[in-house]
């Protein structure tokens, strides 16, 4: 095993939230959860990115090419369980390389995400569109997807599309 491997471990493992989020001093109004929760559907930017929260940097992270199939797995594991301490996840398809899942985990880094106190944000990247989907072969919905008739497979569903039921 390289050494390097043992440092960005530590380093992981140091980037785990040790502190609770303060339990708000008040309790939020029906009205201020639904602004919360339109401003989420709208797609609100955030402030800062996971690696601002949890101190690490991308550019720490080595090429997956760099590494060997086991150190892949013990990297993606501990980043895993990181992320759970900062109330975050990842859902990537099962069948996904252990190469691409590390180089999705490592991109969470540069994502602006928001840290909830209550829940989680989960990284998925589905848009539910196969053609252009970033797992390429690997997409969960592309068998459902190649299952559809020929003339509604690259037509994206519009607003005025009606609905079977």
């Amino acid at each position: 095993m390289h050494p390097y491997i043992h440092h960005l471990l530590r380093d992981i493992y140091s980037a785990h939230r040790t502190e609770l989020p303060d339990e708000p001093a008040y309790v939020q109004s029906f009205e201020e959860e639904m602004e919360e929760i339109e401003r989420w559907v709208e797609g609100e930017e955030h402030a800062h990115t996971f690696g601002h929260y949890c101190g690490l940097q991308s550019e720490n992270f080595p090429p997956p090419e760099q590494l060997t199939t086991e150190e892949i797995e013990m990297v993606n594991k501990a980043f895993g369980k990181m992320m759970f301490t900062w109330n975050l996840d990842y859902d990537f398809p099962g069948s996904l390389p252990g190469e691409m899942v590390y180089s999705m985990l490592v991109n969470t880094l540069n994502e602006k995400t928001n840290i909830p106190a209550n829940g989680f944000v989960t990284f998925d990247y589905c848009s539910g569109y196969a053609p252009d989907c970033i797992f390429k072969e690997y997409c969960s919905c592309l068998k459902f997807w190649n299952s559809l008739p020929d003339e509604d497979m690259n037509t994206p569903a519009s607003k005025d599309d009606e609905l079977p039921f």
